[in-house]
């Protein structure tokens, strides 16, 4: 797994241990706020080990993670957002307006910023080359007064403070989310501890996918929002623009400059549920025999003017206001800003997020062929619609149907003991008054036909923010790390359960919570009826599994095999924590446009691609002799 969000790197937990900081041993409190601390750049780790902080003076680790600790603490998670914009600067803006104007105005203007569709009564005289003289008669002008507005939503889960992904490798003028990427990916292989040009060279081309995506394309100035607004804005559009912006451009990204595959490739967007779609995609694919590779995930920067500006219209966001009524406060801190996201609490609205997660899949036989670190398993991901609905954004009935199937499917692999006792909910938890009630009452529904009588519930965006189509990825990382330490995060944000939560067969709980877990439900509810939900097992769960499947030998064989992985994974995280990204991209590497390649009856032979790509199709329809297909 690999990807960034709000709490840190994904690879080797750091993003999850941050989240359950205080209840981890002093050493992994120290190894994850160093490592924050050098890749928020407070402090430089030198080829030789030796530390500095951020004005290039020696310290040890222990000094600089004192320095930095609170600085650490407050510029990770939901914060304040940190874009000037958001505060004192102020949103840009445009207001219309009339002027009337009593007498002829005239006034100068450089002959490249003029209109050339003038109105017929202006009258235009040259000064120079470069210079007119524009005389307006008197009478009304409709003009735009530019403005700036006074932000009313100012927290978000923001990415730590001092960490660019776009600085990690040769971005031009990329849209934040498509950085994101690329880090995200990179950061995935280096923690896999497996050679990707190797892995490759074991498989037919076409037995690799990607599928990745988002949740509403890429909305910045570098993507689609830059380019809706050229026009009014008075800026030109680029020719990256449009193609930048589009929804599955992550996977894109991935197969042409951090992959080089031909696979399968695509993306399902499903709001919310976005990367359960795709993760859908991946296991379907494996599960059918399609593909024996595929990375899986999402990169969503949603953290922009216009954005929150449309989420909050709809009544969706904590916004400043709806933050103060609910604590009787006149002026809210940077205390207050962290508290934004209360699931199953006391609430007003999601807090917006940033993240990109993704997931490398893979299947058992080849895990175990290549030495494969598994970090857990997903048996399936059940997807189902709402039917009739009022609001299109409004919650219906289709997760009712996901999670109870989520686990039937869990209580036929594992039996009705370990669904009772040894799962946990990754719940959606979004924070908004209508999502505790309906999301509470799926999950007492299916507690109750099961027997479940205290649920543990883990609600993640009460720390790292709604990332929109990253969401379930951050949920489902945070799972993987739950079931490395024995720790469920706990809602820090949760001072009461909510009236209205139905919250009897559910438990509910503020500080990190050790349980030992064999499987996890993710669930999803996506705008417009997108309701997910994916089961994950546990790596021990899953080493059962690949036992009763492959057998001891197969199985002894692998962890001999995997201690090599380990090694490389290990050293991955350690420059990691130091700093030390080193994000794979390969810009114009390799290119093949047709010629180049060799196409016979059964297969294409790929220049650079170790292995062949083969034509055998499955024709499950049967074949015509010559005389019927006439």
């Amino acid at each position: 797994m690999g990807g960034v969000n709000p709490a840190g790197r994904t690879s080797g937990h750091q993003a999850f241990r941050r989240t359950v900081l205080d209840a981890l041993p002093d050493d992994d409190q120290a190894r994850t706020l160093l490592g924050l601390a050098a890749m928020m750049r407070l402090a430089d780790c030198q080829a030789d080990g030796a530390w500095h902080d951020a004005e290039g003076r020696p310290l040890d680790a222990a000094e600089i993670v004192e320095q930095t600790r609170q600085q650490v603490l407050d510029h990770t998670l939901i914060r304040r957002i940190e874009d000037p914009r958001f505060n004192e600067e102020g949103l840009p803006a445009n207001r219309k307006a009339s002027l009337a104007l009593d007498t002829p105005l005239t006034f100068r203007i450089r002959r490249r910023q003029l209109p050339d569709d003038l109105p017929p009564t202006w009258q235009v005289q040259e000064l120079d080359r470069q210079s007119l003289e524009v005389t307006v008669p008197a009478g009304t002008m409709e003009v735009m007064l530019p403005e700036t507005r006074p932000a009313q939503v100012r927290a978000a889960g923001q990415l730590p403070t001092g960490f660019e992904p776009s600085r990690l490798y040769r971005s031009v003028h990329h849209p934040r989310g498509l950085a994101m990427t690329i880090f995200a990916a990179s950061d995935c292989l280096g923690d896999s501890g497996l050679e990707w040009d190797s892995l490759r060279d074991r498989l037919d081309p076409d037995e690799v996918a990607v599928y990745a995506g988002n949740s509403i394309g890429q909305l910045d100035d570098e993507g689609w929002g830059g380019l809706l607004k050229s026009f009014v804005s008075g800026k030109r559009a680029t020719s990256k623009q449009m193609p930048l912006g589009y929804g599955q451009m992550p996977a894109d990204f991935i197969n042409a400059y951090v992959l080089g595959s031909v696979g399968g490739t695509g993306a399902a967007l499903g709001a919310c549920a976005s990367f359960l779609y795709n993760l859908r995609l991946g296991v379907d694919d494996i599960r059918a025999g399609r593909r024996r590779v595929v990375l899986v995930g999402t990169a969503d920067a949603p953290i922009t003017p216009e954005v929150i500006e449309g989420f909050r219209t709809m009544g969706a966001l904590a916004d400043d206001d709806g933050l103060k009524a609910l604590d009787a406060l006149e002026l809210l801190t940077d205390a207050d800003y962290q508290r934004a996201c209360r699931p199953f609490a006391r609430n007003c609205g999601f807090t917006m997020g940033e993240s990109s997660q993704f997931i490398m899949l893979m299947d058992d036989a080849l895990a175990l062929e290549t030495g494969a670190e598994v970090l857990g398993s997903v048996p399936g991901v059940f997807v189902n619609a709402d039917g009739w609905k009022r609001s299109i954004s409004a919650p219906g009935i289709g997760n009712y149907i996901s999670l109870a199937k989520a686990a039937a499917l869990v209580r036929d692999m594992l039996g009705e003991k370990a669904l009772r006792e040894r799962t946990f909910l990754h719940a959606h938890g979004t924070s908004t008054p209508k999502n505790r009630i309906t999301e509470s009452h799926v999950f007492d529904q299916v507690a109750r036909a099961h027997g479940i009588t205290a649920w543990p519930v883990v609600a993640v965006k009460a720390f790292v923010g709604h990332s929109q189509g990253s969401a379930a990825g951050d949920q489902l990382t945070s799972a993987l790390g739950s079931f490395a330490h024995g720790l469920l995060p706990g809602i820090f944000t949760l001072d009461a359960v909510a009236d209205d939560v139905h919250a009897e067969r559910l438990k509910l709980f503020r500080e990190p919570l050790p349980f030992v877990a064999d499987a996890a439900f993710i669930n999803a509810k996506g705008f417009g009826g997108n309701n997910a939900t994916g089961v994950v097992l546990s790596p021990a769960v899953t080493e059962r599994l690949l036992l009763q499947r492959h057998g001891e030998t197969a199985v002894a064989a692998w962890q001999t095999r995997r201690e090599a992985t380990r090694e490389a994974a290990a050293a991955y995280h350690q420059a990691a924590d130091r700093g030390r990204f080193v994000a794979r991209y390969r810009f114009g590497e390799g290119v093949l446009e047709g010629p180049e390649l060799d196409v016979g009856r059964d297969a294409i032979r790929i220049p650079g691609y170790a292995r062949e790509v083969s034509l055998a199709v499955n024709n499950p329809f049967g074949r015509l002799d010559e005389g019927e297909a006439r």
